[in-house]
């Protein structure tokens, strides 16, 4: 085989190996590296230009080399290969010089918006966040109160425990490692004022054992409040004081005390507890209150090891499970006498408050509600956050020179507004950091019941790291409704969601499906407590985006007349059809459908034998997973056809058609009109 030359467009000439060939009169190959291309008066020994196009030389983790295909590589990483271009002056090439420079302009202004985001962040919620002890207690003094000040009082109180202050003159033990402390200040969700002394953990090698701390699912809380009112049982909350603090602390290491410390400033210490900051911090604090829990005779729920559970029964004699949800330090106890198990605790931690039937959770509302009928149920509503979160939005215009919030807005967003076709000026730094702010407020309203804006706040969420003004706008414009609209209760109601079921066929699965049936677990808890159903709303969006045309599945499930699952997202694939759209949002659906089904057996739940009921708005979905002779006409939606079929022949679910009109999932999916989403 022979080398032959090419000239680019500015006149540098490059040899061309068609192929590396054995010539040697050893027997071995010409190496790659031999056989470099070479630019007129340069030398490059990492590049080769074959006739199946640039070759790069990758050296690989464990120490070899190979040469990759530029245009895999580009596609794989293309930060780093430009990057790697522009060092080794490959800008010019032709291979390169036509992409890598917009390539490196995009890294450049994301880069740019993200890694100083932290020291450009001035405000949360509205609220102006320091960034040392002198700025908060400046702002106390701006502001004429004295909120800071007292936040790091209240932690300095609470860390004292943390620490052995050395004598003067002695030296921090053999084998410690000396690292930093510093005080962080955050706004918690019910807007109060935080301050935390923290451990530079970066400072530190990462512990071989487990890391983080897990908390309980928010779906796993709100079985909780539907349970309590379905078997008629108590509620009562607490939260534990430093919870961190209460384990010792995994890893050695040794600070100098700093302003924070008042007199003892510049002392020596000795860190003994589980600092905040530190690597293993949340895995010490997590075993240290599991350990507690089996103690006290609890054991941890499979499907969601921060529900504990424990057999028990009532007054009247009935059988039932008793639950203590944990999320990190907040805890909710579920059981006809729950004060026995807020005993227990207070026995082993300093609680901040003594145990009250809940208030606030996680950042909500949660109380009774009261049916017409006398009955009761527990509720979660995001009130409070909502109209405080509004209050400090109108602050920041107002700081800002701009109007406030009108309440008369009656959709979440205009209805033919679309994001992905948002073409306005990007957001400087200060605008992306406040929108960014904005989005974690209404997706945490989301979590908390704010299913109305769901579909809408999920779409502005795909510009979190480039947002234009446009999306800022629109942003704000959710907050305008949240205004006019600031009262809604999600209400965990026990009683079965009513629905009138059409008419259907026993139909015979096993000619298609044969050993079709549902994997029950092995080692599910013995079922105790009243029977409940599950109701599945789906729809998809067809080629929602206007730009990708993928579409949006939305999906909503209810245990009895309890909304505890919903869902919005896009759809990983584009549809021709909307049968396929719908397909896929039908296969998501079924699998989120046989995890909340696994979940209430692990949680000693007891389930109807009947099938969970799925409705669905495209009458082709639901003949070709309700009828066993149907055949499916799209190959492409082959695994999410059989999926949902075979579950139907397991008798996990059972399909029925809806009007469209009467979709509960349309919610998710789509903006509707202020009539259509009061509906």
């Amino acid at each position: 085989e022979c080398l032959y030359s090419q000239v680019d467009d500015e006149g540098n000439e490059f040899l061309l190996l068609d192929e590396i060939i054995d010539h040697r009169k050893d027997d071995t190959a010409i190496t790659a590296e031999e056989a470099t291309v070479e630019p007129t008066g340069a030398k490059n020994q990492h590049y080769v230009q074959t006739t199946k196009g640039w070759q790069l030389s990758v050296t690989w983790k464990d120490g070899s080399t190979s040469w990759e295909p530029l245009k895999d590589l580009k596609e794989a990483n293309p930060i780093q290969v430009a990057e790697y271009a522009m060092i080794n002056k490959l800008d010019k090439e032709p291979a390169f010089r036509w992409w890598i420079k917009d390539v490196l302009k995009k890294r450049d202004r994301i880069l740019s918006k993200v890694k100083t985001r932290y020291w450009k962040r001035t405000h949360k919620f509205g609220i102006e966040l320091p960034k040392t002890v002198e700025e908060a207690l400046a702002l106390d003094r701006k502001n004429d109160n004295n909120f800071w000040k007292l936040a790091i009082e209240k932690e300095m109180k609470n860390v004292q425990p943390a620490f052995n202050f050395l004598d003067d003159g002695d030296c921090a033990p053999n084998g410690y490692q000396k690292i930093k402390l510093h005080m962080i200040f955050d706004v918690k969700m019910d807007f109060t004022r935080k301050a935390r002394l923290v451990a530079g953990g970066h400072m530190t090698d990462t512990p071989a054992s487990l890391t983080y701390s897990s908390v309980v699912s928010r779906d796993s809380v709100r079985l909780g409040l539907l349970l309590a009112a379905l078997n008629d049982l108590d509620v009562l909350s607490c939260d534990i004081g430093n919870a961190y603090l209460n384990a010792p602390c995994r890893e050695k290491v040794w600070c100098i005390a700093g302003a924070e410390f008042g007199s003892r400033k510049g002392d020596k210490i000795i860190i003994v507890r589980a600092l905040y900051g530190l690597k293993s911090s949340g895995a010490a604090w997590r075993a240290m209150l599991a350990e507690s829990m089996s103690d006290i005779g609890y054991v941890p729920c499979e499907a969601d090891p921060d529900v504990w559970m424990k057999a028990n029964t009532d007054g009247k004699g009935r059988d039932y499970y008793e639950y203590v949800l944990i999320y990190v330090d907040d805890v909710l106890a579920i059981s006809h006498e729950p004060n026995v198990i807020m005993n227990a605790l207070t026995k082993l931690y300093r609680l901040k408050e003594p145990p009250e039937a809940p208030k606030r959770y996680l950042g909500a509302n949660i109380g009774e509600y009261e049916f017409a009928d006398g009955g009761k149920a527990w509720y979660q509503s995001s009130d409070d956050y909502i109209k405080a979160a509004v209050k400090n939005v109108d602050k920041q215009l107002e700081d800002d020179g701009q109007p406030p919030l009108s309440k008369k807005t009656s959709c979440v967003l205009p209805k033919d507004y679309k994001p992905e076709l948002d073409l306005t000026t990007e957001c400087s730094d200060e605008q992306a950091n406040y929108f960014q702010n904005l989005i974690g407020i209404l997706r945490w309203a989301v979590e908390l019941g704010r299913i109305d804006i769901h579909v809408q706040v999920a779409a502005l969420s795909k510009y979190l790291a480039n947002p234009r003004i446009g999306h800022l706008e629109m942003a704000l414009h959710i907050f305008s409704y949240l205004k006019g609209h600031d009262r809604s209760k999600l209400v965990f109601d026990p009683e079965e969601l009513v629905m009138t079921i059409p008419p259907s066929k026993n139909h015979d699965w096993s000619d298609f499906y044969p050993n079709a049936k549902e994997d029950l677990p092995p080692s599910m808890p013995e079922p105790r407590g009243k029977q409940v159903s599950i109701t599945m709303f789906c729809d998809a969006n067809h080629a929602g985006d206007m730009v990708t045309r993928r579409s949006q599945s939305g999906i909503l499930l209810y245990v009895n007349g309890a909304p505890i699952t919903w869902y919005s997202k896009r759809q990983n694939t584009v549809e021709s059809s909307t049968f396929g759209s719908e397909f896929i949002a039908l296969r998501i659906g079924t699998e989120l459908l046989k995890a909340l089904r696994y979940k209430l057996r692990m949680m000693g739940i007891p389930l109807s034998e009947e099938p969970s009921v799925v409705w669905v708005d495209n009458n082709s979905v639901v003949c070709n997973t309700s009828v066993p002779e149907s055949t499916l006409k799209k190959k492409h939606v082959a695994i999410c056809y059989h999926l949902v079929r075979e579950a139907a022949a397991a008798g996990i679910l059972t399909i029925y058609h809806i009007r469209s009109e009467e979709n509960r999932s349309d919610i998710l999916t789509k903006n509707l009109t202020g009539v259509k989403l009061r509906e």
